[in-house]
């Protein structure tokens, strides 16, 4: 698939190299580097206009879900800045969580705009993301026999981790790892850990879907499915099928015959409604079960969340996660869950700045994968990222899921072209 100008080969060639950069521990440096860069040039791109070559010049104005984002995210920095006065964190301890701010959720509203400035077509996201599932279908058999042979887990630490980040784990590079609880290997491949994996998987599968090409489109869904299984994440499984099914199912929303089946099936609950809930209530006890441990420990880890931030810090937060109790094996307070380590870091006034945009985000795109497939693929990424936000934190994983931010900026460009008049835009 040849690329047409400079911000789709940056893209290209950034995500079909993941495994490659994933090799020297850089994901969590590569990241950063392109979404500032991307939104650079469309900074760029709208400040000098005509001025620049054709293939560089803006695809129009900016779409209001995009200043959404936007807005939200200076409130997410605000709410950092006034929680760090609130408790005396000190002005290194403020510079460092604002670069980290810069590192995590400024993507969240940078890479959208960029895909909603730059010529960049969605198809080139798609190709690329395949390409990265051909790639892990190469190393899946190295991958699955290494704990047979011998191979050690972890195989070194980049020292790009003098970079600064959330931890080791984000330079280091894996085999697989050992789950703690039942001592059998898991694999994460190229994400931090194994959760997270899985739900990349998902994203995999949903890009691969769309591909054009046959071939490409099985080497996607086929590296997603292991990522998904092999990972061994509850979350996944369930992620999986929602965000796959889920935006297919939603023009039957705008035909007749859907709701008199819904209404019937509403009736039928009357009979059948106590042995669905019953069963549902089991399957929900089962999916908990799975995992006792780690299910005890966020868990425990969203109440000691709650019930701090309800009684210390309501508005603005703590402004920075806290080393947990040995009850939750010392893990981050605020970390684990979007939402309450939001409340727990930002308070009430985070919480809103990322709620807002989201809704938002979740209606534009439910109403166009009603309306035709254009809004299938955007709306299976916005459920991953609220699946994910109940038990990973968004902002810190936002390195590895900008290929899909930039999907849903792209997608916001595509549907302000339908809004405005062909005359009025721009070059």
């Amino acid at each position: 698939m040849p690329q047409r100008n400079l911000p789709e080969n940056l893209v290209f060639w950034t995500i079909s190299l993941t495994w490659f950069f994933y090799a020297f521990g850089a994901l969590y440096v590569v990241g950063p580097v392109i979404s500032w860069s991307l939104a650079g040039l469309g900074f760029l791109s709208l400040y000098l206009g005509p001025g620049l070559r054709p293939d560089l010049r803006p695809t129009g104005s900016v779409p209001p879900i995009i200043w959404g984002w936007i807005g939200g995210m200076l409130v997410m920095l605000v709410a950092l800045w006034v929680g760090h006065f609130d408790w005396g964190l000190g002005m290194g301890q403020t510079i460092k969580s604002s670069i980290g701010w810069a590192k995590g959720w400024a993507m969240v509203a940078l890479v959208p705009f960029a895909g909603a400035i730059l010529k960049i077509r969605r198809d080139v996201v798609i190709r690329s993301q395949c390409i990265v599932g051909a790639c892990t279908v190469a190393l899946l058999p190295i991958l699955l026999v290494a704990p047979s042979i011998g191979l050690p887990e972890k195989i070194f630490v980049s020292p790009l981790k003098a970079v600064g980040g959330p931890g080791p784990e984000y330079f280091s590079v894996y085999f697989y790892t050992l789950d703690p609880s039942s001592w059998t290997p898991r694999w994460q491949f190229y994400a931090p850990w194994s959760p997270f994996a899985g739900l990349l998987g998902v994203v995999m599968v949903l890009f691969a879907l769309e591909d054009r090409s046959r071939f490409w489109m099985a080497m996607g869904i086929l590296a997603g499915l292991a990522m998904v299984f092999f990972s061994k994440s509850r979350m996944s499984l369930v992620a999986l099928f929602v965000c796959a099914v889920g935006p297919r199912m939603m023009p039957l929303l705008a035909k007749s015959a859907a709701w008199q089946l819904a209404a019937g099936v509403a009736a039928s609950m009357a009979a059948l409604g106590t042995y669905l809930l019953q069963a549902v209530q089991d399957a929900v006890s089962a999916f908990k079960g799975a995992r006792a441990d780690s299910t005890r420990v966020r868990e425990t880890l969203q109440r000691i969340a709650y019930e701090r931030w309800q009684s210390e810090a309501v508005w603005f937060g703590h402004g920075t996660v806290q080393p947990g109790p040995h009850v939750v094996e010392y893990m981050p307070i605020g970390s684990h869950h979007t939402w309450y380590g939001l409340l727990f870091v930002k308070g009430l006034v985070g919480v809103w700045a990322l709620l807002v945009p989201l809704v938002w985000q979740f209606w534009i795109v439910a109403v166009d994968s009603v309306k035709g497939r254009r809004g299938r693929l955007p709306l299976g990424i916005v459920l991953v990222f609220i699946i994910l936000s109940f038990g990973e934190n968004i902002e810190i994983e936002a390195y590895l899921l900008w290929p899909a931010l930039l999907l849903l900026g792209i997608h916001a460009r595509e549907m302000e072209r339908d809004r405005v008049p062909a005359g009025s835009r721009k070059a």
